[in-house]
């Protein structure tokens, strides 16, 4: 069956409906999806699951009308972020009308740091919040309040808080999170910039200014030769930057300005706001998307909760055919109750598979496709059975007691054989005997199990 791509929307959408399937599934009705459990697969593959949940999910959402309901916490953060944008663009409005204020002479290196300096100390933060993985740092206050207030919970456990939590959990914690807020704040600093620089435009389009620098614990010649280093990105843009006779008749109570002085420090400006302020946000924010768009099509669900265990095993439930590999040439024949194998498949396990079992009794039956290199009962045992793992280069298939409790030893002795092992897959094999009963939570304690041992849930496979 050709498995259609499926999308970060898709897995958060299954998310969302595991949240309120799981407080409120007897309000939900299933009439629509019952002629898709209980059925079986010749091979589990996480695409095929997901496809599967995918197309369960979208007939639950259109019988229930839960569209609406999903896609709510989405269209609220949308909402806040055009908010937070239009925000930061009054923001640099007044940033810029503050900062050149009513005198006709501005001093350019002050009006560089009222516009440039919390830009770079946020840009600084930034990366120390990303490199050290401290999402306080990497994420702005404008993002935190986009985060928090559409999510605020007013109604417990209704669907609507159910499918905000899920949204807010699968999109804004994590990695994506983590890069999600990293793009908003960056566009948050670049509507702040663009917008002042516009009004910065105006303003120098309207009046006339004087541009003026002084100091008076730096040498006089060092702010001229700031001036000129900063100056090189922007006069490969084609701007013009002030000279340093230019820079020199500029210091505060020397002369008066002629136009082409006033013109030049009006382009190094505008430069230096477009060089040392928008382009490297624009850098930032190309990184952020990118990393945002790796980060959701890296995410997986947890097919080791109970929700997806059980979906898994009514919607593509991985079997395998029993049968012995070295019969006893004088069977005891039982009338009254004769052995039936079960039908199903054994193509879940791949060939030249090698066997090891684990604390597994006489009438083990093992599949014809493997390879039994033996049984870990006691100590001569695990030791005849860790030389032979070594050895084996093809998959290593390890058969345990599903009805037994998956306690520390036996998770010890599995961890030990797959760390040993240099064949994959390793897979575990979940032997049950047909007159004890197992149930859900003693299932699921094998997948546990197999997770802390390093196994994926597509590589345990039930008998």
């Amino acid at each position: 069956m050709v498995v259609k791509k499926y999308k970060f929307v898709d897995l958060v959408r299954i998310e969302q409906l595991r949240h309120i399937e799981t407080t409120k599934g007897k309000d939900l009705s299933y009439a629509s999806v019952a002629d898709t459990d209980h059925h079986s697969d010749t091979n589990f593959e996480y695409s095929t699951f997901i496809h599967r949940l995918k197309a369960r999910s979208q007939r639950l959402i259109q019988d229930n009308e839960l569209t609406k309901t999903l896609q709510h916490p989405h269209e609220l953060f949308k909402r806040a972020c055009r908010i937070s944008l239009i925000a930061a663009a009054i923001l640099g409005v007044l940033a810029a009308v503050n900062a050149v204020g009513e005198s006709a002479s501005l001093n350019i290196y002050w009006l560089l740091v009222v516009l440039l300096g919390f830009n770079l100390l946020s840009i600084l933060l930034w990366v120390v919040g990303i490199t050290f993985n401290m999402q306080r740092l990497s994420t702005g206050v404008a993002a935190q309040l986009v985060s928090w207030l559409p999510y605020r919970e007013k109604k417990k456990d209704s669907r609507e808080s159910l499918a905000s939590s899920a949204w807010w959990q699968c999109c804004l914690t994590g990695n994506i999170g983590k890069w999600r807020f990293s793009v908003l704040t960056h566009k948050f600093w670049l509507t702040y910039l663009a917008s002042g620089l516009v009004m910065l435009i105006l303003l120098m389009v309207a009046r006339q200014y004087n541009f003026i620098w002084g100091t008076t614990l730096l040498s006089e010649s060092s702010l001229p030769a700031l001036t000129q280093s900063l100056a090189v990105p922007i006069e490969y843009l084609g701007l013009i930057a002030p000279d340093i006779n230019q820079i020199a008749a500029s210091r505060i109570g020397v002369s008066e300005q002629n136009n082409e002085t006033r013109t030049a420090w009006a382009s190094f400006l505008l430069g230096a706001l477009l060089i040392y302020g928008i382009f490297p946000r624009l850098i930032l924010l190309g990184v952020s998307t990118v990393m945002q768009k790796w980060s959701e099509r890296s995410y997986k669900l947890d097919l080791y909760l109970p929700y997806y265990i059980d979906l898994r095993q009514r919607l593509m439930s991985a079997a395998v055919k029993a049968h012995v590999i070295d019969a006893d040439p004088h069977p005891k024949v039982i009338v009254d109750r004769p052995v039936v194998p079960p039908k199903v498949d054994i193509k879940a396990i791949p060939s030249k598979t090698q066997a090891i079992g684990i604390e597994l009794d006489k009438h083990m039956v093992w599949p014809d496709s493997v390879n039994v290199c033996g049984n870990i009962i006691n100590q001569q045992s695990h030791d005849d059975a860790l030389k032979a793992v070594k050895k084996i280069k093809t998959p290593l298939l390890i058969g345990v007691a599903m009805h037994r409790l998956p306690d520390r030893g036996v998770q010890r002795m599995v961890k030990e054989l797959v760390e040993i092992s240099t064949g994959k897959p390793r897979l575990i094999l979940l032997h049950k005997q047909s007159a004890t009963p197992v149930d859900n939570a003693r299932k699921l304690a094998w997948f546990r199990l197999a997770e802390a041992c390093g196994i994926s849930a597509e590589h345990v496979i039930t008998q």
